[in-house]
């Protein structure tokens, strides 16, 4: 699904250069890549504060804890998602209020989200699904009817674009009171191993996210908070800092890939090609189909021709044992259903040729024909 071993060898002097200087510093914890890292990232989202940690997961529960909710607080969430991001809600005892999508974005729907709300809602986690930018403008004027704060799930999105109905456009991640994201080898910038951060123009708060990430300290041995210990260790950052001035290639040759699949599968009378709307620049960490007829067949057929196909996600978060009796049902997650019975994600990195790409598109099309 991801080609990082032919990534790494594209960019290997700068990430090796950029390993060696933390080798040689020994500033293991906390160093300066940590910090540099940290401000180029900011600059590059046109963000006011960015706080490193271990990875997305604890982004997201860094994210709630600084709400300061309480249990039994309601979180409206979708269901057709990684478990991550229902994950935190349960840890820190608030319910999940589970919400369906559009069924051509993927994306949380504003209209349920509305009718979702109840005197017990505090917050509320949209999330970029597969690079994708929810529709933020409705959900913003629904959060601030309401008084509610929204974290953004930016996970799978960096680099993603948000339109605005004037024109306006915004980084995902930056939109909302607090943005989280992932930098898990995978992702569209990813390090090699875990990563995540935190976003936010809030100075206020920054400082609160900071504290809580690095155990409730405002200076050392002096704890204000309860917190956590999630940080990004200074190797990652390194390799972090020599891949972030290359996002917008990744992105370029990520939407590049789609461009070819699109043309491939474009009227397809068994698939469905990845809507991109009119309000989202599309990052693509994932390429994902919805397949009409045969989807589990289609995967195999292909795994049996050395194509990593992936369903993301075959169970929707409600689903997971983890669950059964937890949380809260808005409505029938109908289009949620659908959806994960249908889609089939294809490979999707910056690495992927011509002769791979036409070697992918003309296995699915053999599929339907075989």
């Amino acid at each position: 699904m991801v080609d990082l071993r032919s990534q790494y060898q594209r960019l290997k002097p700068q990430i090796d250069a950029s390993i060696q200087q933390v080798l040689e510093s020994a500033a293991f914890i906390n160093g300066p890549p940590v910090h540099e890292f940290a401000r180029k990232l900011a600059e590059y989202l046109q963000a006011g504060y960015v706080i490193p940690c271990a990875n997305g997961t604890d982004a997201l529960q860094i994210a709630l804890m600084a709400l300061e909710l309480k249990p039994g607080d309601e979180v409206i969430c979708p269901s057709f998602t990684y478990f991550a991001t229902v994950e935190v809600i349960a840890l820190l005892g608030l319910t999940p209020v589970f919400v369906d999508v559009n069924p051509r974005t993927f994306n949380i729907e504003p209209d349920e989200v509305k009718k979702a709300i109840s005197p017990r809602t505090k917050a509320i986690i949209p999330v970029h699904l597969y690079g994708q930018s929810c529709d933020m403008e409705p959900l913003l004027d629904i959060a601030r009817h309401h008084g509610l704060p929204i974290i953004e799930d930016n996970a799978q999105a960096i680099g993603a674009e948000y339109v605005f109905r004037d024109g306006t456009r915004k980084k995902t991640g930056t939109i909302a009171l607090i943005g989280c994201t992932s930098f898990f080898p995978s992702k569209n910038l990813g390090c090699y191993g875990d990563g995540g951060a935190l976003i936010t123009n809030d100075a206020a708060l920054a400082e609160r996210l900071r504290m809580i990430a690095n155990h409730g300290q405002s200076r050392r041995y002096y704890h204000d908070l309860i917190g956590v210990n999630s940080r990004l260790d200074s190797l990652q950052a390194a390799v972090l800092m020599a891949k972030l001035p290359h996002l917008d290639d990744f992105i370029r040759r990520r939407r590049a890939a789609a461009d070819f699949y699109d043309a491939a599968f474009a009227g397809h009378p068994d698939i469905t090609i990845p809507y991109r709307a009119p309000y989202s620049f599309h990052v693509f960490h994932q390429y994902t189909l919805i397949v009409h007829r045969e989807r589990d067949a289609l995967v195999q057929y292909l795994h049996q021709r050395n194509i990593p196909a992936m369903i993301y996600y075959p169970v929707l978060c409600h689903q997971q044992k983890a669950f059964v009796g937890k949380g809260r049902l808005c409505g029938t997650l109908h289009h949620s259903y659908w959806l994960s019975q249908r889609v089939v994600s294809l490979p999707m990195h910056t690495e992927l040729d011509s002769d791979q790409l036409q070697y992918i598109a003309n296995s699915v099309k053999e599929f339907f024909v075989t």
